[in-house]
């Protein structure tokens, strides 16, 4: 779930103004989380509950936050569940487990005596809803995603506007990976209401568009987002991937690849265009340069491009390329565990 960050599990420190006041160590754990060392995040959790660095309720349901979202990020899903339940005893409301004095500042005058409201980081509300669907309960993380967005449009305030987003946005990217498609488009018609001009949702709305086979709409849709006329390579880096997409449906592969040259030129990091890039060369018939693109772009700026598509894409350009694809391959590994971050998933390279 890509919207499961870092930002989240800091809100309750918003509130606090001195180093002081704060969780101990945390900067640091901010930091290895931020790199994607997610096993030093667990070690680091770990030792502050042993060694009883946590002594009030926020900094519990902080560490708590980090450590369930690094066991997601691991793929440890049935001990992330494991995780957020041991917040809510079966005594709480089904509806909200989360619907508890425990978690309101004001619960803890002594503690808290300038503080109200709900302490709990609005991670562990994502993930709760999240988690069902990775251990094959789709249905339930529906039911709570949709619980999750009631409970935000509750609220007011320019944060929980953006959370309404962050969760309308995960109910419209469940849909659209289980291909139902008339629920996407109405969600994302919903986001548009409060963004319309947003050039990445706008190019969303075209993506799924292109799925259905509206080209019509997909066309008036990415016409939309170039005529916003924005400053920067971020938007014209979307605006060329948006017309390479229209080249890309009408077989003119060339002139795909050129658009994704102008914007790798713009900007080396953009794994997008340099991924579909290798793929067009590789519908017309140029595996050699399409393993190359990959290849290359590993070696530039493994960081941003070590990916889990982009590496299923240059293993499968193996197997097509080599007999002894088997060899490559593992070299690949061996290079991807020395450098990937501890959330990479290594099975993507079916060696």
């Amino acid at each position: 779930m890509e919207n499961l960050t870092l930002e989240d599990p800091l809100s309750p420190f918003a509130r606090f103004s001195s180093p002081g006041d704060l969780a101990p160590d945390l900067n640091y754990l901010l930091d290895i989380a931020a790199r994607g060392q997610w096993l030093s995040v667990l070690d680091k959790v770990s030792h502050a509950r042993t060694t009883s660095l946590l002594s009030k309720p926020h900094e519990h349901l902080v560490y708590l936050a980090f450590n369930a979202l690094a066991l997601h990020k691991l793929r440890r899903f049935t001990d992330a569940s494991l995780e957020i339940d041991s917040l809510s005893p079966a005594d709480d409301n089904p509806d909200d487990p989360f619907d508890h004095p425990r978690f309101l500042y004001d619960s803890y005058p002594e503690t808290y005596p300038s503080f109200h409201g709900s302490m709990l980081p609005f991670s562990i509300r994502l993930l709760y809803a999240d988690l069902p669907q990775r251990i094959g309960n789709r249905s339930e993380s529906l039911d709570r995603l949709y619980s999750l967005l009631g409970f935000t449009r509750a609220r007011s305030g320019d944060r929980w506007r953006r959370r309404e987003a962050i969760v309308l946005g995960s109910v419209a990217r469940n849909h659209f990976i289980h291909r139902e498609f008339d629920v996407t488009l109405a969600l994302i018609g919903e986001l548009l209401i409060t963004n319309p001009s947003d050039p990445f949702l706008v190019s969303r709305l075209g993506y799924v568009q292109l799925q259905i086979g509206d080209l019509e709409g997909a066309k008036e849709s990415f016409a939309r987002v170039e005529g916003m006329k924005l400053d920067g390579a971020e938007f014209d880096n979307l605006v060329g991937r948006n017309r390479a997409l229209g080249f890309v449906v009408s077989k003119d592969y060339v002139s795909a690849v050129r658009e994704y040259e102008e914007c790798i030129e713009r900007d080396p990091t953009d794994v997008v265009a340099a991924n579909n890039k290798a793929l067009c060369l590789l519908y017309s018939r140029d595996l050699s340069d399409s393993i190359k693109q990959l290849e290359g772009t590993l070696e530039r700026v493994p960081t941003a491009a070590l990916n889990e598509t982009l590496v299923v894409n240059l293993c499968s350009m193996y197997e097509l390329a080599y007999v002894q694809h088997g060899d490559i391959k593992k070299s690949l590994s061996t290079w991807i565990a020395r450098v990937a971050p501890d959330d990479f998933d290594p099975s993507c390279t079916r060696t």
